[in-house]
């Protein structure tokens, strides 16, 4: 745990930049995260000025892993969508430690190489920069620049992996670092036992990105060629099609965009055990969408219910 005890008084991004942008959201712990109680600790050391100040929490000689890490292979990508820019943590400028820090206007074409870090345990269930409570279990991460929120690509240049996070906090604060990354999103990329890893940042456009990833129906569902069917051939197609199988309009419920196939091809075995449905990824140049369905629209909330049951609860409709 060496290098953690260094790495905590490297981060503390979101809890001090709380007061240096928007200075007015509690520190207590919410419980409001994913995980347990039992699973988020405090250091046994620390003041009650250190529990109860962002500058406190900065402090505090380290951070580290979960007491009981869960599995986070198979935590879902951010899904891009369009929002507004939140009330807090988006002044123009704001100042930290002395230096001034500008925020663009918007994200859009932001692209750039530096270095990730990550933070977990000691800010896991504390407010973010923009006011919503840090999960570092779900794709996250912090940046000094971006908008909030912003979805960006990060990509870990050493073996090609990527996911999509969304920001909603302020940091890292050292000029070498690029993004200051979740708990679940550095152990996708893999730069948990090292702390950091060089990577790109790239901002992506929800609209753009939606457009993009709409399914092609000639190209990921290719319909049967009913050109050459005979009609002795009807029987045959309904003992291959059960009862159940939709028929008319049909949607596909999209769970995740990954950069990495291996990973989709686990979510989709698990989601195959879970669900009631086929599920299929769709391969589209490097992103592999895993999509559940054809879903009939009146068996979309049923649907819906058995993935949130599962755990899967960012599902937007693609058709």
């Amino acid at each position: 745990m060496k290098y953690y005890a260094k790495v905590g008084q490297q981060l503390g991004w979101a809890a001090l930049i709380l007061v240096a942008v928007s200075g007015c959201a509690s520190h207590e712990p919410t419980s409001g995260s994913s995980q347990p109680a039992q699973n988020r600790t405090e250091a046994s050391a620390e003041s009650s000025n250190d529990r109860d100040t962002a500058g406190g929490r900065y402090a505090m000689s380290g951070d580290a892993y979960p007491l009981e890490p869960p599995d986070v292979s198979n935590v879902p990508d951010a899904v891009p969508r369009d929002e507004p820019l939140s009330r807090a943590g988006n002044r123009s400028t704001y100042e930290v430690w002395g230096k001034t820090y500008h925020v663009l206007p918007n994200a859009d074409g932001y692209s750039k190489q530096g270095l990730a870090s990550w933070y977990g345990e000691k800010f896991h269930g504390y407010a973010t920069s923009n006011g919503e409570i840090y999960d570092m279990y779900k794709m996250s991460a912090a940046h000094r620049s971006l908008p909030l929120p912003t979805y960006a690509r990060v990509t870990n240049q050493r073996n090609g992996q990527s996911v999509i996070v969304r920001v909603n906090d302020r940091g890292p604060f050292h000029s070498d670092r690029e993004i200051d990354l979740s708990y679940a999103a550095a152990a996708r990329l893999d730069i948990l036992d090292e702390g950091t890893g060089a990577v790109r940042v790239e901002a992506i456009n929800p609209e753009q990105w939606q457009a993009q990833r709409s399914p092609n129906t000639s190209r990921s569902a290719p319909a049967p060629d009913t050109a050459t069917a005979s009609s002795s051939e009807t029987p045959e197609r309904s003992r291959d099609n059960p009862p159940g199988e939709p028929s008319g309009e049909v949607v596909y419920l999209q769970i995740a965009a990954l950069g990495d196939p291996q990973n989709a091809q686990k979510m989709r075995s698990q989601l195959s055990n879970a669900v009631p449905h086929d599920v299929r990824v769709n391969q589209d140049d490097d992103i592999y969408r895993v999509q559940v369905g054809p879903v009939a629209a009146d068996q979309e909330s049923d649907a819906r219910k058995a993935l949130h049951d599962a755990g899967f609860t960012d599902v937007f409709i693609v058709r």
